[in-house]
Order: C-alpha cells, then sequence, then structure tokens
C-alpha cells in the first residue's frame, strides 16, 4: 500500500483541519514547497495537496502555493479542492499536477464528470467524503442525502485515477480510520481506493494495508511527529518509488 503525505492549503500556510472544521485549523508552515521538498527526501513517491480554500469557495484559490510546490519537486502530485469545471481541470493538468480529484461537481452533474473522466482518462480521481456514509461536498459543509458507495459505485465502470475514501468524522482525529467501511467500499470497486483521514499510528497503517486498497492517504500523523514517512512506508510495505 502507498503511503501519500498530504499537504492541505490554506491561506498560503500548510494546515489541518479537526474533521473538516475550518474553525478548528492548526497551522503548521508557511512554506508549502519546503514541506512538499521535504517529503520527497524522506522517500515520498506521491504527494496529495488540497486547495482547503478553493472547496469552500468552488474555484482555484491557493494557485501560487500550488505552482511553487510543482516548480520544487518532481515526485507526481495530485489535488483536490474547488475543481467545478473543465477549465479548472485543464489548467491544473497543464500546470503539472498528475490527477485532479472532483468531488462536489461529480455529485452535483454526474454526465459531466462521466465526460471529463473519459477525456482525461487516469487523470481524474473520484473525491468521496463521508459523513455518516452519506456524501458531503462544499469543503464538508453540505450534507447530501447520497450515499457515498452509491456514487462510487455509479462511476466504477470510468477510467478513473482512483476513488479517495474520507470518513469526515475520523479526519484529523488520529484515532484509527475506518476500516470496516473502507473495505467494504474496495471490495465492491474496480477503481483502486485510497484511504484518507484518521490515521494515528504505524498500526493503522498495518490494518490499511492489509485491506484491498491502492494507498492511504497521511496528514496530521506526520506533522505531529507520531512516526516518519520511512517508518510509514516501512510499515505498509510501500515499495513504489517515485519517477
Amino acid at each position: 500500500m502507498q503511503v501519500i503525505p498530504a499537504i492541505d492549503l490554506r491561506g498560503g500556510c500548510c494546515v489541518r483541519l479537526r474533521q473538516g472544521d475550518y474553525n478548528q485549523e492548526t497551522i503548521f508552515g508557511d512554506d508549502p514547497a519546503a514541506m512538499a521538498a521535504r517529503w520527497e527526501t524522506e522517500g515520498a513517491s506521491r504527494i496529495h495537496l488540497v486547495d482547503l480554500d478553493g472547496a469552500k469557495a468552488g474555484r482555484p484559490v491557493n494557485i501560487e502555493a500550488v505552482r511553487s510546490i510543482l516548480g520544487r519537486v518532481k515526485v507526481p502530485c495530485q489535488l483536490g479542492g474547488g475543481v467545478r469545471d473543465e477549465e479548472t481541470i485543464a489548467t491544473w493538468l497543464d500546470a503539472g499536477l498528475e490527477r485532479v480529484i472532483v468531488g462536489t461537481q461529480a455529485l452535483k452533474d454526474p454526465a459531466w464528470f462521466r465526460a471529463m473522466a473519459l477525456k482525461y482518462p487516469s487523470r481524474l480521481v473520484l473525491g468521496l467524503d463521508a459523513r455518516d456514509g452519506r456524501v458531503a461536498t462544499e469543503g464538508w459543509l453540505d450534507v447530501s442525502s447520497v450515499e457515498a458507495t452509491a456514487l462510487a459505485e455509479q462511476f466504477d465502470d470510468l477510467p478513473l485515477g482512483g476513488v479517495v475514501y474520507t470518513d469526515i468524522a475520523c479526519d484529523g482525529m488520529l484515532e484509527g480510520p475506518n476500516l470496516a467501511t473502507t473495505g467494504a467500499l474496495a471490495l465492491r470497486l474496480k477503481n483502486p481506493v485510497i484511504a484518507s483521514g484518521g490515521v494515528g499510528s504505524l498500526e493503522d497503517l498495518a490494518h490499511l494495508a492489509a485491506l484491498p486498497i491502492a494507498a492511504c492517504i497521511v496528514g496530521r500523523a506526520l506533522y505531529d511527529g507520531r512516526f516518519g514517512l520511512r517508518e510509514a512506508r516501512e510499515r505498509a510495505g510501500d515499495h513504489s518509488i517515485a519517477p
């Protein structure tokens, strides 16, 4: 299982939110490019970026911070947050992102997301953020009536780069991911599942690695120093190599 360090961007800084709450923010640094370089040096073969301001605004916001990261590291980067139209997708891919994550707009306009996934095969990732099993959108500020599993299955015939599944209740809590839900989702999908949220220990990574998932995004546990990226990759059996 690949371990992907996360860099969440707000106001040009590296931050983490507790359960997606914009009022519960911890700032970990004001130089995102330096942070990305650190993860690359420690062995990351991919980096996960989130434009938190963009997710809330519905359009890219932390553009300069992302460009500085892409100019600093050679490992592929994926980004989510505020991706609601094809122009944004094309702009980010042209800027050098490997993959772009779409969440809110996939729920709001399934036909559009399907067309985009076919136009950009393997370059789009479905962002599946769930609260009590239902899809949350608009930077997790709104919760829909659509079940997360149903939405993922609706798009499982598409050539996606993956499905990032986040249980919001676990995110930023460091109390362990929702193994049952994540595992059940992975068993039902052909597209690779990427777990996100809740990892607080090396044991959590070992439990996730035992599931049929492709990767795990890790954020706060790394920033808090609960373990290092090299340790995490070893425990998860991550043998991926950066290009």
